[in-house]
């Protein structure tokens, strides 16, 4: 199923869904971030989803990057909330969804990398190197807010 994103775009299509979801900002003992390509979209992303009426939204982000990228992960705080009601994401099936996501920060336990349907490239990337990959801006946003290592979570 193809995956398009609007921002702040009069041409986006009205959103006839809500959903809650996780992500998380996964990274390893060098401080590389895991992001996924995409596979409905093409674009870099951090591992993340819908949550399900018997998830938690830790228990959602520890989920989704089991199944996205084969990893055991523990949570180990938040980076923030994001809920622009200017974001929505429309898929060919017809949902037009605006997503409420929480974004968490994450060590991996164990478990081995390895791609999965939603995906077509896994990687743990260096942060200096994340301006050259194609992402949307939403991502680089909580990105950014991670690598400032902010004080306190963002709230938006």
């Amino acid at each position: 199923m193809a995956r398009r994103e609007y921002y702040d775009d009069p041409e986006a299509p009205k959103p006839n869904s809500l959903v809650v979801a996780a992500s998380a900002v996964v990274t390893d003992e060098q401080g590389r971030v895991l992001l996924q390509r995409r596979r409905d979209s093409d674009l870099w992303a951090l591992p993340g989803g819908g949550m399900e009426m018997d998830d938690s939204l830790p228990g959602t982000a520890v989920r989704e990057v089991k199944e996205e990228t084969g990893l055991d992960v523990e949570i180990t705080g938040l980076v923030g909330t994001y809920t622009d009601p200017r974001h929505v994401i429309a898929y060919s099936d017809g949902e037009v969804r605006r997503q409420f996501n929480i974004c968490f920060t994450a060590r991996v336990t164990g478990g081995e990398l390895a791609i999965s349907d939603e995906s077509t490239e896994l990687r743990f990337v260096d942060p200096r190197e994340l301006d050259s990959l194609p992402m949307h801006h939403t991502q680089r946003l909580r990105l950014r807010h991670f690598l400032e290592q902010r004080p306190d979570p963002y709230l938006g």
